[in-house]
């Protein structure tokens, strides 16, 4: 959000000073809060549990029809571009599929309740019924609610899609819209970096100092060749060196992607007023520790 009087203040612990500065700390620090919730989805057991019922074979299956539902019955093209991180053909392997195994409004209401249930579990009953998640719930879906959906597109389709009237579910939804608000920011950030979906993996990699970054299990396991050219690629730009660590330009890029990403998921918490942004943070401080101390499994 913006410092509308100017000087400094503090955002969840973290002391802001300019106008940009405070929006992409903001930013930063409500991606470390809701992330964790977000990731039950993908680490939990319960959606797909949720997702296999339906008759999704596999986890890819599941992921793919579920997170793409909010988009309609889209061919594999339309899927490929909005998720942009995945190697050509990815997306082929599941869509459409999986709209023949299950609509797409029943796999995103399997991948919505398991994921609330594995919420409730992980919190507990006292902290899943108390006032605190009711707060964080309401205040994060109206930071959704008020965001622009200009070029978002999946953020688009998820804010289309019915607002739970359960707390913990909607708390869920509010943080799985947000979050794929800031992807697609990402994904403009990337785009206007010339930076390609396997490459983004590549260059994170070698942030965590993966070495071979080609070994990242986000794509070892995409075809020799298609990595080679990859780092044949990044090399040629001077993005990377010979041992496939970061030149200064490529750190430098790096780092004008995710300062932009942040500047760009700025907008929904821009619009919350400056207490209900605390009153946020305080919510979600203890629901997010609880959250972490069990790996959101």
């Amino acid at each position: 959000m913006r410092c509308r009087n100017g000087g400094a203040r503090f955002v969840g612990g973290v002391k802001v000073h300019t106008e940009g500065d405070a929006m992409s700390t903001t930013a930063r620090r409500m991606f470390e809060l809701l992330e964790p919730i977000c990731l039950v989805t993908y680490f939990a057991d319960e959606s797909n549990e949720e997702l296999a019922a339906l008759g999704h074979r596999t986890y890819w299956d599941g992921y793919f029809a579920s997170r793409a539902a909010p988009l309609g019955r889209v061919p594999a093209e339309v899927v490929h571009a909005a998720f942009y991180s995945f190697a050509e053909g990815e997306a082929a392997r599941h869509i459409p599929g999986a709209w023949e195994t299950a609509p797409p409004e029943a796999s995103f209401a399997a991948r919505e309740r398991g994921s609330a249930a594995s919420v409730r579990r992980i919190l507990g009953e006292e902290m899943a019924t108390s006032s605190g998640v009711v707060r964080a719930a309401d205040l994060a879906h109206e930071a959704a609610r008020r965001a622009p959906t200009n070029g978002r597109v999946m953020f688009a389709g998820l804010r289309a899609m019915p607002v739970p009237s359960d707390p913990v579910t909607r708390l869920w939804h509010a943080a799985n819209m947000l979050r794929e608000h800031r992807g697609d920011g990402h994904i403009a950030a990337l785009l206007g970096a010339g930076i390609g979906g396997t490459e983004a993996h590549i260059l994170s990699a070698v942030e965590m100092g993966i070495d071979p970054p080609e070994s990242f299990g986000r794509v070892h396991h995409l075809p020799k060749k298609r990595l080679a050219a990859v780092m044949a690629g990044l090399r040629e730009r001077g993005l990377v060196d010979a041992d496939g660590r970061f030149t200064d330009a490529g750190r430098a890029t790096k780092e004008r992607i995710e300062a932009l990403t942040d500047e760009l998921a700025a907008p929904p918490y821009d619009a919350l007023s400056p207490a209900e942004l605390d009153e946020l943070v305080t919510a979600l401080e203890p629901i997010t520790a609880t959250m972490v101390a069990a790996g959101s499994r």
